[in-house]
């Protein structure tokens, strides 16, 4: 079977509803909370699939959707809502994070995670408004790191510095902010072992080695994604008009040991920020007329190739031609990921403005992708010209 790749026509032709429109500047936004995910992008194709394993995938998606309207449409903090479908998603074989995360060059499991918001969370007020957010790398016995790194991001006293790795960030969650840890044979399974191996070279299975890093009862799954490069991720608005982005992932097949993507790199992976609109009286006036609000924002989520992230800084640029060359979200999330194809990057972002406006562009074969507002109908998607749709 043949992984497809991008082509010009991907880069070209977006999905009719690859931008969702909320509400205009200036309407009311009680109940304008929204929710947008993904699941990984760039190594799936129809060839492979069946309706059977589509609806797995869009049903898994739906969950995590539902986990997180549930904290949003009562209220709750943007931040709890994204960590919530993260966690689902990361309590899935299916994706490419915790449960489902791919295995290094030498069999192992190197998990990451990044959370980022727009502005303090209303729950916690004294949270200094410069601490914008928190990412970790080189985890390997938390159970769900998107649960570590919110927990991080909340205990500044604790871990003051915006990105920590390895064992002693997973030694302060455990030990101080009562985080789950696991032994590191939780996160095999038969399919990512299955990859894993035939990405070097090696025949499917190893009974010895299956036996000493998985278990006999490891749940057997068939992914629609081949030698997955991707993430999952959840970037949500909540009634106050905080944004955050939640991101979580295993990486790439095969990477090197000790390989940190873009996951945990701010700017290049993730990126959540509000900043007011600049410009003397004639500008602000002119914003006025155009119904332009005094503060706008963004969450960004990206999942691909993150090798290419990280040399584009693709989730900020984002936010810098909206907030420089005023471009609105959907032309500034669709050209930077027209950026990354033309240097080979592969892969998709997830971005969500201030309005509730949604973005969802990719650049190469399909995203798992889902979107949810109050009236809490999920809509998801796959491949790359599909429109969301309730499952």
């Amino acid at each position: 079977m043949t992984m497809e790749k991008p082509t010009a026509t991907w880069r070209a032709t977006a999905p009719r509803r690859s931008i969702l429109r909320g509400r205009k500047s200036g309407d009311a936004g009680q109940n304008n909370f929204v929710l947008v995910i993904h699941g990984g992008a760039g190594t799936m194709n129809r060839e492979g699939s069946t309706p059977e394993k589509r609806a797995l995938y869009r049903a898994a998606l739906g969950r995590a959707l539902k986990a997180g309207h549930e904290v949003l449409k009562s209220g709750g903090e943007a931040m709890d809502a994204a960590v919530a479908a993260v966690t689902v998603m990361e309590d899935c074989p299916l994706f490419n994070s915790a449960k489902g995360a791919v295995f290094n060059v030498a069999g192992k499991n190197e998990l990451e995670a990044s959370i980022m918001l727009s502005k303090p969370p209303a729950a916690h007020p004294a949270m200094p408004t410069s601490r914008r957010g928190t990412s970790l790398t080189l985890l390997t016995c938390t159970r769900n790191p998107s649960q570590l790194v919110r927990a991080l991001y909340l205990a500044p006293e604790i871990a003051p510095h915006p990105m920590l790795s390895g064992a002693a960030a997973e030694a302060i969650g455990s030990e101080h902010l009562g985080i789950d840890t696991v032994d590191p044979s939780y996160f095999w399974t038969e399919a990512r072992w299955r990859e894993h191996r035939r990405g070097l070279g090696l025949p499917d299975s190893d009974s010895d080695t299956a036996t000493e890093v998985g278990t006999s009862t490891s749940e057997k799954f068939d992914p629609l994604d081949l030698m997955p490069t991707g993430t999952v991720g959840a970037v949500a608005l909540d009634v106050r008009g905080c944004i955050t982005a939640v991101t979580s992932t295993g990486g790439r097949t095969n990477k090197l040991v000790g390989r940190v993507g873009d996951t945990p790199v701010m700017g290049s992976g993730f990126w959540a920020e509000e900043w007011k609109r600049e410009g003397g009286l004639l500008k602000r006036t002119w914003d006025r007329l155009r119904g332009k609000p005094v503060y706008e924002g963004v969450g960004v989520s990206g999942t691909g190739d993150g090798d290419y992230y990280i040399r584009q800084n693709t989730a900020s640029t984002v936010a810098r031609r909206m907030q420089y060359l005023e471009e609105p979200l959907g032309q500034a999330a669709q050209q930077v990921v027209n950026a990354l194809f033309e240097d080979g990057g592969m892969g998709g972002i997830i971005a969500l403005d201030r309005n509730g406006n949604v973005a969802l562009p990719l650049n190469c074969s399909g995203m798992y992708r889902g979107v949810i507002r109050p009236d809490g109908v999920p809509m998801t998607a796959i491949f790359f010209d599909e429109e969301l749709s309730e499952l």
